[in-house]
């Protein structure tokens, strides 16, 4: 896969507590000067990415309910709205992961479902839940990927990238058998061009990274 190609598939991910403005439109730059596909931010900097991404293909993401998921799912709600108010037109969105280890499921999917309808009366905006794969028994990772599909989820991610560790071959796996319709996400330690190609190769649609100037400066020649 040549570096056109893969930048396009890429989520770069700036995410971070410490990030500031000046990373921001830096990654701005970036990702319009090597056309990569997403740029995922915070929800205080939605409005700036929109901004600067304004008349390009490039797709704005707001990470909502970072890290844990654990917010009230009508604050979530509130956040998704205010984000894609922002300017937001993908959201990253995390599983209640609390609730999952408490076994407490109806409320995982009616979580679930309620984010998604909020996206998706707001707009065009594709979803994706994050389930932090780490947290979870193989069980779990079918379970709760199987029940986002259901619920209508455009993407199920596996990691946030501050979860216990980061995506592995096996949760691709897990998750495609789980789904139908929705696509996967691989994000969590995914650093190099080798490492995204054999996610891809194992399923994944989107690749999410902090890394996407090193993973497509691995791939420039491929």
């Amino acid at each position: 896969m040549n570096r056109e190609v893969l930048a396009k598939i890429i989520d770069y991910a700036l995410v971070k507590p410490n990030h500031t403005k000046s990373d921001i439109i830096r990654a701005c730059e970036d990702v319009l000067r090597l056309k990569i596909g997403t740029l995922c931010v915070l929800p205080p900097f939605v409005s700036l990415v929109a901004k600067k991404l304004s008349g390009s293909d490039a797709r704005v993401c707001a990470a909502v309910a970072f890290p844990f998921g654990a917010n009230p799912t009508e604050i979530k709600v509130k956040e998704v709205q205010h984000v894609i108010r922002e300017g937001a037109n993908e959201i990253d969105f995390v599983a209640n992961i609390p609730l999952i280890k408490s076994g407490e499921y109806q409320l995982v999917r009616r979580d679930i479902e309620e984010v998604v309808c909020s996206a998706k009366e707001n707009g065009d905006v594709i979803v994706k839940v994050i389930i932090e794969t780490g947290y979870l028994t193989p069980d779990e990772i079918i379970l709760i990927s199987r029940m986002a599909d259901e619920a209508g989820v455009d993407y199920v991610k596996t990691c946030t990238g501050f979860g216990p560790r980061g995506a592995t071959l096996d949760d691709i796996r897990l998750i495609k058998r789980a789904i139908k319709r929705a696509k996967i996400k691989a994000a969590g330690g995914i650093s190099t061009y080798e490492k995204a190609m054999a996610f891809i190769k194992a399923g994944a649609s989107r690749i999410g990274t902090s890394h996407a100037l090193e993973i497509l400066e691995g791939g420039s020649s491929s």
